[in-house]
């Protein structure tokens, strides 16, 4: 079930682009580009996929990190066929709103992006659900592309549930990935383009607050590891 707040805000980005295109009668700057990164990649270069909850917040985070060409928000763990946002919102179809992760392991580790999505981006022990929003599609997931980050994604799940640091049981999966479907157009981004707007402030400020402050030397901008 989607959370009235979030809903009212995606209609409104939605009409916000019916309006904007429609009031054109002359060629204007294209809107801008949804999703994955044009810019040549590193040959080092490597993805993964992170799910946990809505992908707004997840893909604000990850974008915020040196190392990070690329957070793209979309699907993974369905078909092509039930792709799209107001489908994947009936929590029928399998997906879960995730979020594409490119990232250079010359300059953050696999291991540091674990660390920014169980510590940072999401509650791990929250099953079918994340803050308001509810629903298998906003299950905890880590899609993982090759062995080795399964590897390391299990045994850092371990490690934190030995240490106990969270009150209940991790219950985030760990499962290859199939296929990765981009979002539409209007949700790559939104939380840099939307930091007003009342769901963002509420639920996912914070968590780049806690970036910040938390892990300052991954973020870009921030002060150069010693």
């Amino acid at each position: 079930m989607r959370t009235n707040i979030r809903s009212l805000f995606v209609s409104a980005a939605v009409a916000a682009q019916v309006l904007a295109f429609s009031s054109l009668t002359t060629p204007a700057r294209a809107p801008a580009a949804p999703a994955a990164s044009t810019a040549p990649q590193p040959e080092s270069a490597q993805k993964v996929v992170f799910a946990g909850g809505c992908f707004w917040g997840i893909e604000a985070v990850f974008e915020s990190l040196k190392g990070v060409s690329s957070a793209v928000s979309g699907y993974a763990g369905g078909s092509a066929a039930t792709a799209h946002y107001e489908i994947v919102s009936t929590g029928t179809t399998g997906h879960a709103e995730s979020v594409e992760v490119t990232y250079d392991p010359a300059q953050i580790s696999y291991e540091q992006l674990l660390e920014v999505f169980f510590l940072v981006a999401h509650d791990p022990t929250e099953l079918n659900r994340q803050g308001p929003d509810e629903g298998t599609q906003y299950r905890s997931v880590v899609f993982y592309t090759t062995d080795e980050q399964k590897r390391e994604t299990e045994a850092f799940i371990a490690q934190l549930t030995k240490r106990k640091a969270y009150g209940a049981p991790i219950v985030t999966q760990v499962v290859p990935l199939v296929a990765f479907y981009p979002a539409e157009a209007y949700h790559q981004h939104f939380a840099a383009r939307n930091p007003y707007y009342p769901y963002i402030v509420i639920n996912d400020e914070p968590k780049l607050v806690h970036l910040r402050q938390q892990f300052p030397n991954l973020v870009k901008g921030g002060p150069k590891a010693s």
